[in-house]
């Protein structure tokens, strides 16, 4: 709250922190995971992370939640997660040296983009395709925690077993929310009148 009074007292608009915050995040991913320096990478995207609550609760405040944005923060969210699990595969094309570890975290970047259009390529055509094991913020979490405890006790198993988690997980919530709207389409669809 001392943030959200300090921005609004300042003028800042919460669209303009959410922006900041992405930037943040993807400034720490991608200059510092590269390097190695997965300790630093983690603690400044972590800084920055908390900007998705402060923006939210500055809307709020301000009674200036609108449609544009909802998109504006959803969008820059998958900015910010694509900054995370890229700057992972940049890490294993160099420091991390593994073949294996470049692909899972491609695969996480990849099914995680996928988890979050289901889920509002679902709500667009009417349906909900709400559930699974994976939302963002279970992902964010549990990358950051592992990646940051695996570089201070320098136990990289850590991070290689969260990416193995987070593999399953986002297959599991994409197959869950794909099945989950194709039973609500079959039902739309056999509910609706025959056509002349």
């Amino acid at each position: 709250m001392p943030f959200v009074r300090l921005f609004i007292r300042l003028g800042v608009s919460p669209d303009a922190v959410t922006l900041v915050g992405t930037l943040g995040v993807a400034a720490g991913a991608l200059v510092f995971f590269p390097q190695g320096m997965l300790l630093t990478g983690v603690l400044v995207i972590t800084a920055f992370v908390f900007s998705d609550l402060v923006d939210g609760a500055m809307a709020r405040q301000l009674g200036r939640s609108s449609k544009f944005g909802a998109f504006w923060d959803s969008t820059l969210d998958r900015i910010g997660d694509g900054a995370v699990f890229g700057g992972l595969v940049l890490y294993f094309a160099g420091d991390g040296d593994s073949r294996l570890y470049l692909s899972l975290s491609l695969y996480c970047l990849v099914m995680g983009s996928v988890t979050s259009y289901a889920r509002a390529r679902a709500e667009s055509l009417g349906m909900d395709a709400k559930g699974g094991l994976a939302e963002r913020a279970d992902r964010l979490v549990l990358i950051l925690v592992a990646t940051g405890l695996g570089a201070i006790f320098d136990l990289p198993v850590l991070m290689y077993a969260a990416l193995w988690i987070l593999a399953f997980a986002n297959t599991y919530t994409v197959v869950f929310r794909i099945l989950k709207v194709r039973r609500q389409a079959l039902a739309l669809d056999a509910a609706a009148p025959p056509s002349a």
